[in-house]
């Protein structure tokens, strides 16, 4: 689905949608009450990195360098598998790629599956903080101040899961760095926050001229990042190319005598033969280091008080 246009402003469609939202969050706790009462413990620690926003804020990149760091596993969703994801989703593809180890599927049987070995490394969960079905012992969400909180609506009429108001209940928050703060971000007091940057790479100098496209949350943010962009086009998060958008968008780049660019998160979803035409921009995170010393403590903590 690509990011609808009302999801950052307070228009007239947004506010049709009010109704709906009230409907979609009544459903949406009946949902997390049920979840809440078959939730099973894990043995190892479980990390859970989410946000509060449908669409793409920057959360797997987090997941990547945590997992990196404390050499843990992963286990996500692994969304819109495809035969050109190997089956995985396009996120675990580009997880894998970077040599993390990455279980995909149903959540739960994958951390009971993690529970079995001997190591006693955390869990890292990419998204799941709506959902209560694991006990999570760290939370942590991810924020783009550049997006905030979008229009402050709930689902179909903003972009938000759940009210702004259940922040209080993570236990730390980073945000990633914008050009441009979204008015009225703010986060509640009382909650560590640490700030991320996130820097992408092309591939090219800056005298060659560039056709984008990107299938993310919110492909603006990546449309912007690059220099000397010529055209753009995006498409739904997680989109599957088709040989005629492929076509198409080959033919772009001749007319304006440009080549392709576009995300790792997209790149992994192109057929074989294209992947080796088309080259991708390559997102470098880097979090504040004051955020791993409190990882580490607070994964102290939680293991001396399992003991």
């Amino acid at each position: 689905m690509k990011t609808p246009f009302w999801f950052l402003s307070k228009n007239p469609v947004a506010w049709l949608l009010v109704p709906v939202s009230v409907i979609y969050y009544m459903f949406g706790r009946i949902v997390f009450w049920f979840r809440n009462l078959r939730q099973v413990k894990s043995r190892r620690l479980i990390i859970c990195v989410g946000n509060i926003l449908a669409g793409g804020v920057g959360k797997t990149p987090i997941v990547k360098e945590i997992a990196n760091r404390l050499d843990a596993p992963i286990v996500m969703r692994g969304y819109k598998k495809s035969k050109e994801t190997g089956g995985l989703g396009d996120e675990a593809t580009m997880l894998s790629k970077n040599g993390l180890v990455v279980h995909t599927g149903d959540r739960k049987s994958n951390v009971m599956l993690l529970n079995k070995q001997k190591s006693d490394t955390p869990i890292v969960m990419d998204d799941g903080l709506q959902n209560p079905s694991i006990k999570k012992d760290i939370s942590i969400m991810v924020f783009d101040e550049g997006i905030g909180f979008g229009n402050g609506f709930l689902l179909p009429a903003g972009p938000l899961r759940v009210p702004v108001k259940q922040i209080k209940n993570v236990d730390a928050i980073i945000v990633f760095k914008g050009k441009k703060i979204k008015k009225n971000f703010v986060l509640p007091v009382g909650i560590p926050v640490f700030y991320a940057e996130n820097q992408t790479v092309s591939p090219y100098d800056d005298t060659e001229k560039l056709v984008a496209f990107a299938g993310i949350g919110y492909p603006k943010k990546f449309f912007g990042a690059l220099k000397n962009v010529v055209a753009t086009r995006s498409f739904p998060d997680h989109y599957q190319y088709t040989k005629q958008d492929l076509e198409k968008l080959i033919a772009l780049a001749d007319k304006k005598n440009a080549v392709l660019i576009t995300t790792e998160k997209d790149w992994v979803r192109l057929p074989k033969y294209l992947q080796d035409k088309i080259k991708y921009a390559k997102l470098e995170t880097k979090i504040d280091s004051l955020f791993f010393d409190w990882l580490k403590e607070k994964i102290k903590c939680q293991q001396l008080v399992r003991k």
